[in-house]
């Protein structure tokens, strides 16, 4: 019974340091994407290095490596951060409102309310987006559902005229 005790003791310990590494890890994952966000947030995606984002967050490029094996994942990881802080504007709950003038209003006004809170990011973004294939294809993914609900919910009912400076808006 005792050996028994000593066993369950001795698992327990081991669970805890298990569970507070885990919890370490995390916190570490977590300042590398604030890090890569932020320099995301001034150089853009496709001109912030490993280094700088190591340095950043404090920790060292195998640190960096051992959590983002590849560019992909820590992009998944800042959009996905990103779009926690500030998620892109509900277009479906504007299908409540009859199509037309006011509906556009609105969505326009939803839409460039967000732009205006994320201008920095979303600047830097949607330039390196044009020549950089990664941030073009996280932006598709993150972005692209939701800009093609706008497209949808917003033209319902618009002329071809009023559609294309919808477009253009």
């Amino acid at each position: 019974m005792s050996s028994s005790n000593a066993h369950d003791r001795a698992v327990k310990k081991r669970d805890y340091r298990l569970g507070r590494r885990a919890e370490k890890q995390a916190e570490t994952r977590q300042r590398i994407v604030r890090a890569a966000l932020d320099l995301h947030s001034t150089l853009g995606p496709a001109r912030t290095t490993v280094s700088q984002i190591a340095e950043l967050a404090g920790v060292q490029r195998h640190t960096y490596y051992a959590h983002f094996p590849d560019e992909r994942e820590l992009f998944m990881a800042c959009s996905g951060l990103a779009m926690e802080r500030d998620p892109l504007p509900d277009f479906k709950s504007l299908r409540a409102a009859p199509a037309g003038r006011d509906r556009v209003r609105e969505g326009l006004k939803r839409l460039y309310d967000w732009y205006s809170r994320n201008n920095q990011l979303a600047g830097w973004v949607l330039r390196d987006a044009e020549d950089h294939a990664l941030t073009r294809e996280v932006v598709e993914l993150r972005m692209g559902p939701a800009f093609q609900e706008a497209a949808e919910v917003l033209s319902e009912a618009l002329n071809p005229r009023s559609h294309a400076l919808l477009g253009v808006a």
